[in-house]
């Protein structure tokens, strides 16, 4: 009997898919109903929350929930029927549950309101929404690496991780640079 893990799938970057935001807003409503009475900020990111980027036909989502109810919201996931449940796998503060839906894939991370990665994913979702030429320039790198990679999971992200921080250090310069631009004050008394 062969005791190694079964190999991972290959690497598939599809074209947008116009459907991945009501997919997002259904599965944002089976979240709300499994965590009941518990609040939680669901935000859509990743490249499925860019209009027009191409990308692996997961819905990412993350669940902001204040650390004193992140166990009994962890705990109310696992119990639901399809989900697996990761842990914290990167040890950066965010429990992950994954969950196929057929033709795409959910992947639900839930951490608290300051997590910085779910900051940092925020600056680079709302920085290719408005800028399509680096969205254009980041489906390129994603199609090219996807190629080259296979099934090789850590070459595909190591090789996004530049582009991410630079996209990021972007979006924080642009956010640094309008804060630092002077409005126009009302005249009069």
């Amino acid at each position: 009997m062969d005791s190694r893990p079964a190999p991972e799938p290959p690497i598939r970057v599809v074209d947008h898919d116009p459907a991945w935001p009501l997919h997002f807003a259904a599965l944002r409503r089976g979240i709300r109903a499994a965590l009941g009475d518990i609040p939680a900020d669901i935000h859509h990111v990743g490249s499925t929350a860019v209009p027009g980027l191409a990308a692996k036909p997961k819905i990412d989502i993350d669940a902001l929930i204040e650390a004193t109810a992140l166990p009994q919201a962890v705990a109310r996931l696992r119990a639901v029927e399809g989900y697996t449940f990761h842990g914290d796998p990167y040890r950066d503060g965010k429990w992950t549950f994954t969950r196929p839906h057929g033709a795409y894939g959910e992947r639900l991370y839930l951490c608290t309101p300051d997590n910085p990665v779910h900051a940092q994913r925020m600056l680079f979702r709302d920085y290719l929404r408005a800028h399509p030429d680096r969205a254009a320039a980041y489906a390129a790198l994603k199609r090219l690496l996807a190629a080259r990679a296979g099934d090789d999971w850590q070459a595909y992200t190591g090789g996004k991780s530049a582009f991410v921080a630079e996209t990021v250090a972007l979006a924080m310069a642009g956010r640094e640079a309008e804060r630092l631009t002077p409005r126009p004050r009302p005249c009069g008394p």
